[in-house]
Formats: C-alpha cells, structure tokens, sequence
C-alpha cells in the first residue's frame, strides 16, 4: 500500500476543509480523484506532500513515511506534484534546463551544484518530452503547453513513485491537451501510479481503474472507475439531474 489516509480530517481560519477522509491505495494503481472546485482536492494533495498533517486524530501514511513519527522531508522527492499553481511560482528567467534539474532537490529555482550526470539526465528528459531545442529559454517565454511539459520533465528527475496532475489540461489547447495524454499513457506503461485531478470526466483517460470523489471535503465516494462513474452515483454527487455517456473507454457527462 502506498496511500493509507485514515480519519483524516484538517481545519483552515476555522473552516473545515477535509472531514474524516479513508482513503487506500495499492501501488499501481492510477486514480482519477474528481470533484467540484474548492471541494478540498488540493488540500487533500498536500497533505499526500507532506506540507500539512491530519488533525483531531486522524492517521496519514505515504510511501511508508507515518506522519508524526517519522521525518517526511524526504517524502516530496518521491512524488511528482504537477500543477499551474506551481507554474506560477517558478522563477520566469530560468531556463527549462534548469527547472527541470530543481526538481532533483524539490525547490524552487536552483540552488545546488549539479553534476554534469544531472544536466545529462536533464537534458534526456526534456528531449523525451520533445522540447530538448527550448532548454535555454526563458521559461516566461514558453507556450502555456511547453510550460507544462517542463513541469513534467522537473517531476520526473526525481524519478517518483507516484505522479499527481492537478487540473493539468487547465489552459491548454485541443493539441497540448493531446500531448498531456500521450505523456501520461507512456508514464503508466512504465509502473508509475497516476492521480488525475480533475473537475471534468471527460479527462478521464482508459488507463484510470480507480476513482475518489471528492464533495465537501468527505469521501462520496471511491472505488473501482466503471462502479463509482455511474448515473445515479454522479447525480447523488452533484446535486442535480445529469446523463452519463461512455465511448472508446471515455466517460462524458452533460447536465440536464
């Protein structure tokens, strides 16, 4: 197991924003984690970072680091978080060459020494992700797809074991959301575990088996994929009346 959340709840300028969350991942397995905007998702990937811990009791264990009991400094190496609220915060004049070689040390613009070996293995990856030729821009001067291929390539140097994307197709046109695909169909092939964030089902790719809704900061709902995106379920989860279609193994749902 590689995610085991137990009772998790945590507490915000006085507002509950996750409540009692049991949640338990075996390696391997790739989640799509689906819920409303400003239901608790980032908060629950946080958590999963090690930036916060659980509260009132509740038991987090990732990767083998027990929250509380041992140091979990570590535990950011061993997952690769991709997200536009990270993009934000990277330095605009780094090159992509660099910030992909600060994700070897989970910071934020390059700080350490790096040996020619690390520029190397830099360099393979972004040549993998197709923007080996963009290494000495400046990372304001990329496409908001390009930008998100250099995040990709800074969570994969560390080479994790789990690979969150956080609303990833967020601003991105038809291609590089066509891109994003391929990227995340080539990274399961190759036994990482994949958590998609997403408020939309239609993102859901055929290599997701498991899914966690997420409303209000509990667990609705969680389980295998094609049990948890059904009609009744999905309408529960919302709120409202809504039709769920499934074609070529892709989940589309439209309101009523």
């Amino acid at each position: 197991m590689i995610i085991d959340l137990q009772n998790v709840s945590y507490r915000r300028n006085g507002h509950m924003i996750l409540k009692n969350i049991d949640w338990q991942v075996e390696a391997g397995e790739h989640w799509i984690i689906l819920g409303l905007n400003g239901c608790g998702k980032t908060t629950l990937l946080e958590m999963i970072n090690g930036y916060i811990f659980p509260m009132y009791g509740g038991s987090a264990n990732v990767l083998g680091y027990q929250f509380g009991s041992c140091p979990i400094a570590d535990l950011r190496k061993h997952i690769g978080w991709i997200s536009n609220a990270l993009s934000q915060n990277l330095p605009v004049n780094d090159t992509p060459l660099e910030i992909v070689l600060s994700g070897k040390f989970a910071s934020i613009g390059l700080w350490e020494k790096v040996s020619d070996a690390d520029v190397k293995e830099a360099e393979a990856i972004l040549d993998k992700l197709g923007i080996l030729h963009l290494k000495e821009r400046t990372y304001s001067s990329l496409s908001q797809g390009e930008k998100q291929k250099v995040i990709i390539g800074r969570a994969l140097i560390s080479n994790p074991e789990i690979i969150i994307f956080d609303e990833a197709c967020n601003g991105l046109d038809i291609f590089a959301k066509r891109d994003l695909y391929r990227i995340i169909e080539k990274l399961a092939e190759e036994n990482k575990s994949i958590f998609f964030v997403t408020h939309n089902t239609d993102e859901i790719l055929p290599i997701f088996n498991k899914a966690l809704l997420i409303k209000d900061g509990e667990v609705h709902s969680k389980g295998d994929l094609k049990e948890v995106i059904q009609q009744e379920n999905l309408q529960d989860f919302y709120g409202s009346e809504v039709d769920v279609f499934e074609r070529n193994d892709r989940f589309f749902i439209f309101a009523k």
